[in-house]
């Protein structure tokens, strides 16, 4: 059966090789259970109700691209589109996280609209790729402002508007460990290393009388508080046209790039370097989305951490079908979950942002109009605490910049239509 449904043989794999990939890259990417709770609860959300629609939406996206699209790609709730759902659209624009499940779900929808009428490759192939190595960038930046400020390193000066908190005090010195120690597992190449340094970081806490012990294993919570409560109509408010274009776009270019990412290390790409049913691994993503929504967490999208399972000789959807078990698994563990402090994931959240920043090596800065609109869209996002706003005026920067060096020809149909609509958007409804 499994053969028949997957393939393995014409993919020169097996059931023992898909499964210890399926292990391998549920263990590079299972911090995710433990950080985002962590930042959802931020907005009033239940942290044991995110923690069960988290898990769930993993496993239901994984299922969905093993069995439909047959790729050895997981899914779960992406990071940096938490941090914006959390501290941008909710704690700092002010709605309600139901109206931000409603804009998760739309976005979601408009993402399966482009793949069905694939209209998302004319967007792809027209955005300069400079910008998009910056939006990534910019997420990555926002992700570290994040990461130090809920250490305590990074704190509020009204003289200075930030400055240096007090880095004796054991969030500070605990999360910096964390890092340190993500970092040093990173290096040696140990699989699990992020979530072993959070699980680490947590023990301490637990011995220092910072972290009450909670248990390890129960029944799930319950996913009442957060379940359908999504308020769509909400997301319809004409302020929240550059939020759900916010979450459409980085989704939009974060699953392209982890899938042709994927894809080449697994050698599945055509002959033209093609992904062959790139379509049906888009709308396993835009569906696990919309399902994500409906469960009550933010976006949910590919995982790079998948090229880790790959690396092991993960080649069919048996692999994503493996992790999807292992996140059902992991319904279980709730209160380790609901045992980790704020602290203890920073490490992960700088680490991550690390890997994201790193992307500008491959910017031309030699051009002057290329890269200084790279920069200007990477120091808005957490300059300006909102991805959105950091792409809008990313955009609307390289418009003018080419306009005013004379290179205007060099701007795609597209770039010219996201700058004018942005720039219209930060006129009429600025924030």
């Amino acid at each position: 059966m499994l053969e028949k449904l997957f393939k393995l043989s014409e993919n020169n794999s097996n059931v023992k090789t898909e499964i210890v990939a399926g292990f391998t890259t549920f263990l590079t990417m299972a911090y995710i259970i433990f950080v985002n709770p962590s930042m959802l609860s931020a907005t009033g959300m239940d942290s044991g109700a995110v923690f069960v629609a988290t898990c769930l939406a993993a496993a239901v996206g994984c299922f969905i691209m093993g069995l439909y699209a047959n790729y050895p790609v997981a899914l779960a709730p992406g990071m940096g589109l938490n941090a914006f759902f959390s501290y941008v659209v909710v704690l700092h624009m002010g709605y309600s996280w139901e109206v931000a499940l409603g804009a998760v779900f739309l976005s979601g929808v408009c993402f399966t609209l482009l793949s069905l009428f694939k209209i998302r490759e004319w967007i792809i192939n027209s955005i300069p790729l400079p910008m998009r190595k910056g939006i990534a960038a910019g997420i990555g930046l926002f992700l570290a402002l994040i990461a130090l400020k809920n250490a305590g390193i990074v704190v509020g000066n009204p003289a200075t508007l930030v400055g240096l908190g007090d880095i004796t005090a054991l969030p500070a010195a605990l999360a910096s460990l964390a890092f340190i120690a993500t970092i040093a597992l990173a290096h040696f190449r140990v699989k699990g290393g992020v979530m072993i340094a959070i699980l680490l970081v947590t023990i301490i806490g637990l011995i220092m009388g910072d972290v009450q012990y909670a248990g390890i294993v129960s029944m799930p919570p319950s996913i009442a508080p957060t379940f359908m409560q999504m308020d769509i109509a909400g997301a319809f408010n004409v302020g929240m046209i550059s939020i759900v274009f916010a979450f459409l776009f980085v989704d939009l270019f974060d699953t392209s790039g982890t899938l042709i990412a994927v894809a080449d290390k697994a050698k599945l790409l055509d002959k033209d370097g093609n992904l062959p049913r790139l379509n049906r691994a888009l709308l396993a993503d835009s569906g696990a989305s919309m399902a994500g929504s409906v469960l009550g967490t933010s976006t949910t999208t590919s995982y790079i951490e998948s090229v880790a399972g790959v690396a092991e000789g993960g080649r069919t959807g048996l692999t994503a079908v493996v992790v999807g078990v292992l996140f059902l698994l992991a319904l279980f563990f709730a209160p380790l979950a609901g045992m980790v402090p704020a602290y203890a994931t920073a490490g992960a959240l700088l680490y991550v942002a690390v890997l994201m920043v790193g992307g500008l090596k491959s910017i031309n800065w030699d051009d002057i109009t290329e890269a200084a609109p790279v920069v200007i869209i990477a120091i808005m996002m957490p300059l300006t605490f909102s991805i959105a706003n950091g792409i809008s005026i990313g955009f609307i920067a390289y418009a003018a910049i080419k306009i005013a060096s004379g290179k205007a020809s060099e701007l795609s149909t597209s770039v010219w239509f996201l700058a004018i609509l942005f720039l219209i958007k930060l006129i009429f409804f600025p924030g």
